[in-house]
């Protein structure tokens, strides 16, 4: 994949990226390529945001409750069929556009910022 146009830090600190908690996840059969519905907990400051993410290469609705992953949560919302979209979490494309999620190697407070 080749190299993206080269931004400020100034642009860069507009995006905020914070940890959060995976509390429900269910399968989104209404989009058109196969997604999961998630709901992630972003602490008191943010509460609880909906995303739908194209993950179903590597993982299951029952698989992600609980699991922390990294978002951008300052996106405009999006709708995605019948679901509105709140954040978008981050992962690794692999060459054939599978994701694997990023997440904290430890457990961090919901919320906690990216730094």
């Amino acid at each position: 994949m080749p190299l993206k146009p080269t931004i400020s830090f100034a642009d860069f600190a507009k995006v905020d990226l914070r940890v959060g908690t995976v509390t429900k996840a269910e399968p989104f059969p209404e989009a058109r390529k196969p997604a999961i519905k998630l709901w992630i907990t972003f602490g008191d400051d943010l509460g609880e945001l909906k995303t739908s993410a194209q993950i179903t290469d590597h993982y299951t609705p029952e698989r992600l409750i609980g699991r922390q992953v990294i978002a951008v949560v300052n996106f405009e919302p999006k709708q995605i069929g019948p679901f509105m979209s709140q954040c978008l979490i981050i992962g690794a494309m692999d060459a054939g556009a599978a994701v694997t999620l990023l997440a904290p190697d430890f457990t961090v407070k919901d919320g906690s910022p990216i730094a």
